[in-house]
């Protein structure tokens, strides 16, 4: 199937997730950013549970910024990875002050500690700013190549730049979260929920399967 249908065949996709929120239970975009850099490599459920207790002590970048990194440790110690995560969102906030500071564009957000193209991506989508790319997380990594959307490599970079050379700009906003969505309750690792797939009938795995 060519690229080019891609655009009317994902149409079942983003109607059923384009207006469907992060699962991150953020309430605003200093919240957002520090929740996406937290959860790299952890689950949004834990990250959702342990930053409660975080945005009560520090509600903002400003009270964060004058804390230390020892002090913001002691709130995210079952975080994996959670030593480096301090010194990052630690070193991010000293240096930004306060929330209106921080950035909204793709180029300055991947400028800060902890925070790669898909981080990014999360943030501009989630903040209804200009799409520069297309979000690319685990579930995409292994939804797009299983579908046929693109070929199977394991590099979310790589996935994203075919993913943005071939589909239209005006669905970037929501398809990588569309696609991630997919992943999370219908196409799982195993046991694929196939029949109840608003887009099965052009997915090659499905096809595959029920020849």
């Amino acid at each position: 199937m060519l690229f080019n249908n891609w655009k009317e065949n994902l149409q079942p996709l983003l109607e059923r997730y384009k207006n469907k929120k992060h699962p991150l239970a953020y309430k605003n975009t200093y919240q957002l950013l520090i929740m996406v850099i937290l959860s790299a490599r952890d689950s949004d459920a834990n990250i959702n549970k342990v930053t409660i207790l975080f945005f009560e002590k520090y509600p903002n970048m400003e009270s964060l910024s004058n804390a230390s990194v020892k002090e913001v440790t002691t709130y995210i110690q079952s975080i994996k990875n959670y030593n480096n995560k301090a010194k990052w969102i630690f070193e991010i906030a000293s240096i930004l002050k306060t929330d209106e500071n921080i950035p909204k564009n793709l180029t300055n957000l991947i400028d800060l500690k902890g925070i790669g193209r898909k981080s990014a991506n999360v943030i501009l989508r989630e903040t209804n700013q200009k799409s520069e790319g297309i979000i690319v997380d685990l579930h995409v990594i292994r939804v797009a190549p299983r579908i046929g959307l693109t070929p199977k490599i394991n590099n979310g970079d790589k996935i994203e730049k075919k993913l943005m050379n071939e589909l239209p700009y005006e669905i970037w906003h929501d398809i990588g979260m569309s696609l991630s969505f997919l992943g999370r309750e219908i196409c799982r690792p195993t046991n694929p929920k196939c029949t109840t797939c608003p887009i099965n009938i052009h997915c090659n795995n499905y096809k595959l399967n029920t020849q």
